[in-house]
């Protein structure tokens, strides 16, 4: 992508105070689109500098997550280091933060405050369980909210405890939930809303529970209680990882009664296919084990790779299980280039994560990795909001930067 590629978010102004992941995640979405981000760290810097594997003194995570936004530093807590915040604000069209309810509200930086300085700002506030409820004091991580927004109880193997996931998981769905509801804000200012901007509450577990589907309507109606099922759905059969003769792993999923019937086919059990009961999804579930062993026992018999290609032939879903070395071998992703590589000065040419979602004609791109504590104050401060080297200089001395 050329230095002419236009960017669908150009000139819109973004203030990032948040940490870890779920708010940083609906800034770096935005980033890589054009918005001109501006991480406000503590001077001490977001944990997320220190998490990880390093490349020198560069975390991998921080080089990801805060890619093209730039760094300044503050402590919000202290009245001038709120006092600048609300002039960096005075003409943001974004502000994401993640303290616990009224801590903003104490230092003087609540919605009242800043929508009086600015009232088009979009206000996003990402905390484990909301602004308001009997929870919404309480400490929020993903992992908690994986757990109560009911993901964790229908997650891994009947005989054993709920499995959480073994990524932020809670948090980037937070993160992409809160992205899309900047958008229909910055649209509803500008279409319809006069050019006044909102409040946005973001809580981790109810992206993840909205996700759970007629769960909450099963209950209510029936009430059904799902349990762990391990690989199996009571939608989909077949559904399970198969290991093949080579100990490769490939996951296999029959979405529709013709897929299935083509695999049961396939593998030698027509038969099946064939049962009056096998058109039925509910019908075809209860006869699960029977159908996953027919499954499991022919792909034990064959490589990956004869399995592929039968599968391939027979209009049959499967693919392999992939680790990552598997995904920087694979021709889809290469195709795709969904890895791309960057020429960073500090840690030189790192392969990461492309750019995502695809817009034909404004991609988004990656400028930079993510910048050094602070890189950014001198240019902001004195050369953006207008403070004098002196004024900087004392709040440099005095810590609040």
């Amino acid at each position: 992508m050329g230095a002419d590629t236009p960017s669908p978010l150009a000139g819109l102004k973004v203030v990032d105070c948040a940490t870890l992941f779920a708010g940083p995640v609906v800034a770096s979405l935005m980033a890589d689109y054009g918005a001109d981000v501006l991480k406000v760290e503590h001077p001490r810097g977001d944990p997320v500098r220190y998490m990880g594997p390093r490349d020198g003194d560069v975390s991998l995570w921080w080089a990801v997550l805060a890619r093209n936004k730039r760094s300044v530093t503050l402590k919000l807590s202290d009245p001038r280091g709120a006092d600048v915040l609300k002039r960096l604000l005075r003409d943001a069209d974004v502000f994401i933060e993640n303290f616990r309810p009224g801590t903003l509200e104490r230092w003087g930086l609540g919605p009242d405050v800043l929508h009086e300085l600015n009232p088009g700002l979009v206000i996003v506030r990402t905390t484990g369980f909301g602004q308001t409820g009997p929870y919404a004091s309480r400490p929020g991580f993903g992992t908690l909210a994986e757990a109560i927004s009911g993901f964790a109880h229908i997650n891994g193997w009947p005989d054993k405890p709920p499995s959480l996931p073994p990524l932020a998981l809670g948090d980037h769905i937070a993160g992409l939930t809160g992205c899309f509801a900047v958008m229909f804000a910055l649209w509803w200012r500008e279409h319809g809303g006069d050019g006044a901007g909102q409040v946005i509450d973001v809580s981790i577990f109810e992206p993840l529970f909205w996700m759970l589907g007629p769960t909450a309507a099963a209950y209510d109606r029936f009430g059904i209680v799902p349990e762990r099922v391990g690989n199996s759905s009571p939608l989909l059969t077949p559904r399970n990882t198969y290991r093949s003769s080579d100990g490769r792993w490939l996951a296999l999923s029959a979405s529709s009664p013709s897929i299935a019937h083509r695999v049961m086919t396939l593998v030698g059990r027509e038969d099946l296919a064939n049962a009056p009961w096998f058109q039925d999804t509910t019908a075809r579930a209860e006869h699960a084990d029977e159908i996953d062993e027919a499954v499991r026992a022919w792909i034990a018999e064959r490589t990956l790779e004869e399995t592929l290609a039968a599968f391939a032939e027979a209009e049959g879903a499967i693919a392999p299980v992939y680790s990552i070395a598997d995904i920087f071998e694979d021709p889809q992703y290469r195709a795709r280039e969904a890895i791309t590589e960057f020429d960073d000065p500090r840690i030189g040419k790192l392969k990461l994560q492309n750019v995502i979602p695809r817009l034909d004609r404004t991609p988004g791109t990656i400028e930079h990795l993510g910048p050094d504590l602070g890189e950014h104050n001198e240019q902001v401060y004195v050369e953006e909001l207008g403070l004098t080297p002196q004024q900087y200089a004392a709040l440099k001395e005095q810590k609040v930067v």
